[in-house]
């Protein structure tokens, strides 16, 4: 099991980012730059393949309706080369308020054009000229919209370090994680509980696999949380350093009956906290409904606690079919907190 962990994306990544070259000494495996509406993750992933030797660097996301199919396609190119085979193509729908607030770009069939974006980016990376007539339309035509219609199918100019540069999903509706499942490399859910995943999305990742060719090799979960491993109520209570965060993805991330978060708690069986959490927070009573995140859930979606509970919950994330643990380190030393992992995952 692979060990990574994910880049903050507020206050001063690159900070962040030069502490990255200190974890990828203790253990670490990937890392995974974010970018929501705050700085553009491919910048930071290659400042983060300047500094580092060894470790993967991945979006997680880049959203599919802000940047053209070919503009990805150049984007995972360029950073597979300067990173000499180290990126990971990290895509999602995002979610209407930052496409349409942010971006001003309409959100619109997300299912289908991920699916047509998988297969414009792989056939780049084959430096296949560029071809699609669906959601995405290339080469635009004058009845597509295009001005001159002088567009024509061009292929990727310069050579791409591998054509099977790896690209994960960042999905939550049963379909799309289907459709990771089906076609792409791998899987990056958010707030993921090991033990009630299968509830949301077994089907859908039963239905995806069934219809997953052999040439993808084996499809890979990424999922985790906070990582503080230690005796004691003080390390404990550092479980409830993911409160804030937990509150915001239920509470309010998205608008009122528009939060894929707030339905997944639902999913999970969180039906009454995921109606007091969104009311509380969209209020503006932040710290009540961060008390109201089920201990529950944190317990399970974390890694806090003595090296027992560790390996416990490591256990119950590979039954859940994880491949590589996201974590976030919390507590006064970080990289010992991953070489402590690592030691334990063996």
């Amino acid at each position: 099991m692979k060990i990574s962990t994910n880049l903050a994306y507020d206050g001063d990544p690159r900070a962040s980012a030069d502490r990255v070259v200190e974890l990828e000494r203790a253990g670490l495996d990937i890392v995974w730059v974010a970018e929501a509406y705050g700085f553009d993750s491919p910048t930071l992933m290659g400042y983060l393949a300047a500094k580092t030797e060894r470790v993967e660097i991945g979006s997680a996301v880049l959203n599919i309706f802000s940047r053209t199919p070919a503009a990805l396609l150049q984007t995972a190119a360029g950073l597979d080369n300067v990173s000499q085979g180290r990126a990971i193509l990290g895509l999602g729908a995002s979610g209407p308020q930052v496409v349409e607030g942010f971006h001003g770009v309409a959100y619109d069939r997300p299912l289908a054009r991920t699916r047509e974006i998988l297969e414009i980016i792989r056939a780049g990376l084959r430096r296949e000229a560029l071809s699609a007539d669906g959601v995405i339309k290339l080469p635009l035509t004058v009845a597509d919209g295009a001005v001159t219609g002088l567009g024509k199918p061009l292929k990727l100019l310069t050579s791409p370090e591998r054509a099977d540069l790896p690209i994960y999903l960042g999905a939550l509706g049963p379909k799309n994680v289907q459709l990771a499942a089906e076609r792409a490399d791998g899987w990056l859910p958010h707030l993921f509980h090991p033990e009630r995943a299968s509830l949301v999305w077994g089907d859908a990742i039963k239905a995806g696999l069934a219809a997953r060719s052999p040439e993808l090799g084996p499809f890979n979960i990424v999922a985790g949380g906070k990582l503080a491993i230690g005796e004691g109520r003080d390390v404990k209570q550092l479980l409830d350093l993911a409160r804030p965060m937990y509150a915001l993805y239920i509470g309010g991330m998205g608008a009122r009956g528009k939060n894929f978060y707030n339905d997944l708690a639902r999913q999970y069986g969180y039906e009454r906290e995921a109606e007091q959490i969104q009311d509380l927070y969209l209020a503006g009573k932040k710290r009540e409904a961060e008390a109201l995140v089920p201990v529950e859930w944190l317990e399970a979606g974390n890694l806090v606690g003595p090296p027992t509970y560790i390996r416990e919950r490591v256990a119950a994330f590979a039954e859940a079919g994880v491949t590589c643990l996201s974590v976030t380190p919390v507590g006064a030393a970080p990289a010992a907190s991953i070489a402590h992992l690592r030691r334990l995952l063996g």
